[in-house]
């Protein structure tokens, strides 16, 4: 049930046709798992935050450092050495007290990561490195939740929204590729952009509303300004999702 309050912070978003008061209660009543509070991780969590998703389990491990500040926005000078979920979950209850956040400075590994996504609706892929994305991809694909994938470089971003047993899923698209870990260039706007499609995303799915990324990889090369859309299929022998 919606507070008189929440009628009118979600007033705009509650016109949209289609939407509307049980679009908003969806939204009260799930629970989003965000890997990765960095570039990626910030703006996902701030326009799901604001939009009024109940609950944000946040989960990284890193601390503030200098050098995020040009991209990772829910961070600043004054958080430099603390831990990135608590600077994120300080902001973001001031952004929104009406959410939920749950902060939970831990590493995603193979031991812990359905332990981590338990009782979550869906994972939003906010991280950094091929191996642990894999990872919470196979998590989503056991647990029968959506997984939202973004990634960064440089100028250029993907995102791609997987549907476990329904759809493509990351390992279709990558072939078990890897690539090593490294420090890699990228501009605070890129992550920007990608985050709020993947974001985005997720609103879509809970409310029920168009037509979901699935099978499609969007490509977006912000020094052309383009997107391109590139297709996915859905590999039957695919060692995440294919047929046992």
């Amino acid at each position: 049930m919606l507070t008189s309050a929440e009628l009118e912070r979600y007033d705009r978003q509650i016109m949209i046709y289609g939407f509307g008061e049980e679009g908003q209660e969806k939204l009260k009543s799930a629970r989003a798992f965000i890997a990765g509070a960095g570039g990626l991780g910030s703006p996902v969590a701030i326009y799901l935050a604001a939009a009024g998703i109940g609950t944000l389990r946040i989960v990284d491990h890193d601390k503030v450092e200098l050098s995020n500040l040009n991209r990772q926005v829910l961070h600043w000078e004054e958080n430099i050495g603390g831990e990135k979920v608590y600077s994120a979950a300080t902001k973001l209850r001031k952004l929104n007290p009406n959410v939920k956040v749950e902060a939970v400075a831990e590493t995603i590994t193979e031991t812990n990561a359905s332990q981590l996504v338990a009782d979550c609706d869906l994972i939003v892929d906010a991280m950094d490195n091929l191996p642990t994305r894999y990872l919470l991809n196979r998590t989503a694909i056991e647990k029968e939740i959506p997984f939202f994938h973004g990634a960064v470089y440089g100028f250029e971003g993907r995102v791609m929204t997987v549907i476990p047993r329904k759809t493509a899923c990351l390992n279709c698209l990558y072939h078990d590729a890897n690539v090593p870990e490294e420090k890699f260039p990228v501009i605070g706007v890129t992550p920007a952009v990608v985050g709020c499609i993947q974001a985005t995303e997720v609103i879509k799915y809970l409310v029920g509303l168009g037509e979901l990324l699935t099978d499609r990889l969007l490509v977006y090369d912000a020094l052309k300004m383009t997107f391109i859309e590139l297709k996915v299929k859905k590999d039957p022998n695919c060692k995440h999702c294919g047929n046992p």
